[in-house]
């Protein structure tokens, strides 16, 4: 087994599906089927990666991802029946990394799985360091630092800062980063994008709203600022 997934859904044939989806490709599914017990499972299974209904009984998946974001980076992909805006926003803004709209094709599941999970290629200088603005990256410490005080991001934070800071001079699409950082290779939602960015200003910006370290470029996505 390569790695231990918790499922958090109440729909037992879904959950069934989903197990032998997983373990079929070497995965170890946990399952939990109550929001109110998902944050003890977790704790319990420390898992390499959660997949969260959006809709539980007990506390929904959008209490549930908050939760678990507050004490953990490890990586979320929300199961949602509802493609509405509000709802992915709203999952999207908890902390999930990403989100797949049920019915999904087994096969995109396991890939945005993969995905979550692979190690971002190390791109880095001669150092091993990488500034973004007054923020130094160390990458293969996979640390955020201004001056002495550390900054906490979640895996996929620090992944868009670093494709943003390993090459400065560059404007960033949103579709480069989703192919960059999420691994989409094909057409998707770039609220994925502009949601994180915002969470990552909330976090490395002195003042998120006149940005200093990712900066958007009108009309066309974001780029690293200057380097101090």
């Amino acid at each position: 087994m390569d790695a231990r997934i918790l499922v958090v859904d109440d729909d037992p044939a879904l959950a069934e599906m989903i197990g032998i989806v997983l373990r079929a490709e070497g995965f170890e599914p946990i399952f939990c089927a109550d929001g109110s017990e998902a944050l003890g499972a977790f704790q319990e299974a420390n898992p390499d990666l959660v997949l969260l209904d959006l809709m539980l009984p007990g506390l929904d998946g959008i209490e549930v991802c908050a939760q678990i974001r507050a004490e953990s980076g490890t990586p979320i992909i929300m199961l949602t029946a509802k493609s509405d805006t509000t709802d992915v926003v709203k999952g999207l803004e908890s902390g999930a990394d990403d989100y797949i709209v049920k019915p999904f094709n087994p096969k995109e599941l396991v890939a945005r799985i993969r995905t979550r999970l692979r190690p971002t290629p190390v791109v880095a200088s001669s150092s091993g360091l990488l500034r973004i603005g007054d923020l130094e990256l160390d990458v293969e410490g996979h640390e955020v630092r201004r001056g002495t005080a550390r900054i906490n991001l979640t895996p996929l934070e620090f992944d868009l800062l670093q494709a943003l800071s390993s090459k400065p001079q560059q404007v960033f699409t949103r579709e480069m980063l989703l192919e960059q950082v999420w691994g989409y290779h094909y057409k998707a939602d770039t609220r994925l994008v502009n949601v994180h960015v915002q969470r990552l200003r909330a976090k490395v910006e002195e003042d998120p709203d006149n940005p200093r370290i990712v900066m958007t470029v009108r009309g066309v996505g974001y780029r690293a600022g200057a380097v101090v």
